[in-house]
């Protein structure tokens, strides 16, 4: 269908006559037409990592390092904006794992300090090092690692043995091998992997430093290739886009569960008061290269783009229409104005948050116990999200759509199952 581009007057004034029954179509245009943006955006930036972890492993040295690195952190900028399409879209969120799956045992995938451990009874191949080992048994079958391809990674490999934590692929895998692991603790400082981890001959530091190049390479060629799939499925004829848009309250209600479930049980709760809870640096969402704080403020950033119908896209174009903001201002104008106050209200602490890490606090300082600035500026995250979150179900109820439940946080429903 078409989006009817109206401004906001015509549109209220639009939804109330029978010409117009079906404007709520036009908001779901604007929705998937903002995904559509929003995954294009994620593969135009991971091709361009891609370019950057190429020109890393075939000549090493630690301005294409950095270069890999910078890639690496631009790429996190649209893909988080598109998290919002989780939960409500089961298309995504089966495919979700692939590229962003978090916390992750990262000695499974290359060598790890002495004070990481070893195989668990939660998970025996934690500490697997496939980058040092060109063949293992894993659940009781022997494996060909001798050349490390995207195949080995997604089909071998990630999720192994029905572990979430064996995470072989996407972002957190490459950031991994990009930063190392952070050993800092609460202390200033990201990971800092050498760049002649990927170096050959003599300068070649902590071994196996082809096998770790194809590792990066296989993990970024299947990173671009699933972004390729999902930015297809949201193209005029794709899947998700289809499914979305064949009924409008059913499309409305997907908008609004990924709303809730992103804001309430996923950042606030498993993502940012847990983290608070458990004073561990390890629950940072990036926690090799200290991005957290951006993380979670291109998280809010999405949620705040579906509603209002607006994305701007990494060229500084802008995609917008119809939004949800309108039907819900159609509706009750007082709530419209709650919910982009509060949406804005959790901007500004998310932004604080950001602008603290980005002049010196990191993120995973702030989770240190007893660092009460740091908690305060964490929770004022936490507190922004849930607070929207009870704004979103007010409006489920105005828009008169049932049936809709929002992902939990044991963190925030039950804490102490936490410490159990």
């Amino acid at each position: 269908m078409k989006t009817v581009y109206l401004t906001s007057t015509a549109l209220i004034a639009a939804l109330a006559t029978p010409a117009f029954a079906d404007v709520k179509s036009d908001v779901l245009e604007t929705y998937a037409d903002i995904a559509a943006a929003g995954y294009s955006d994620s593969l135009t930036t991971a091709q361009a990592l891609q370019t950057a972890v190429n020109a890393l492993v075939a000549d090493p040295s630690a301005e294409a390092l950095q270069a890999a690195k910078e890639a690496w952190l631009k790429a996190r900028v649209p893909y988080q904006q598109t998290e919002v399409y989780r939960f409500g879209n089961a298309i995504v969120d089966d495919w979700e794992g692939k590229v962003n799956a978090w916390p992750l045992d990262e000695g499974l995938i290359d060598y790890v300090d002495a004070s990481y451990g070893g195989p668990s009874d939660e998970n025996a191949f934690a500490a697997l090092n496939v980058v040092a080992n060109p063949a293992f048994t894993l659940s009781g079958k022997e494996v060909d690692a001798s050349k490390i391809t995207p195949a080995l990674l997604s089909e071998t490999l990630h999720e192994a043995d029905g572990v979430e934590a064996n995470v072989a692929t996407g972002y957190h895998a490459i950031e991994f091998l990009l930063w190392g692991q952070d050993l800092n603790g609460h202390a200033a400082g990201a990971g800092n992997r050498p760049w002649t981890d990927y170096a050959a001959g003599d300068i070649c530091t902590h071994d196996n430093c082809e096998r770790r190049g194809q590792y990066l390479v296989a993990a970024t060629d299947l990173l671009v290739s699933d972004l390729e799939w999902m930015t297809a499925q949201w193209a005029d004829a794709g899947a998700a886009r289809v499914g979305l848009t064949g009924n409008t309250d059913a499309g409305l209600a997907a908008i609004l569960t990924g709303m809730g479930s992103l804001s309430y049980g996923e950042v606030a709760g498993e993502r940012m008061r847990l983290g608070v809870m458990l004073n561990d640096p390890e629950e940072e969402h990036s926690c090799f290269a200290d991005n957290t704080h951006n993380d979670h403020y291109y998280d809010g950033m999405g949620v705040q783009n579906v509603y209002l119908g607006e994305y701007v896209r990494i060229d500084g174009s802008l995609v917008s229409g119809p939004s949800l903001s309108d039907l819900v201002k159609a509706q009750d104008a007082a709530l419209d104005v709650e919910m982009r106050s509060k949406l804005g209200g959790t901007m500004m602490s998310l932004g604080r948050i950001k602008t603290a890490a980005e002049t010196g606090f990191a993120y995973d300082q702030m989770l240190e116990r007893g660092n009460e600035a740091g908690e305060a500026l964490v929770m004022g995250g936490v507190n922004g999200f849930i607070d929207q979150t009870r704004s979103i179900e007010r409006v489920v109820k105005v828009l008169g759509l049932d049936g809709i439940a929002f992902e939990g946080s044991d963190s925030l429903d039950d804490p102490d199952a936490v410490f159990q």
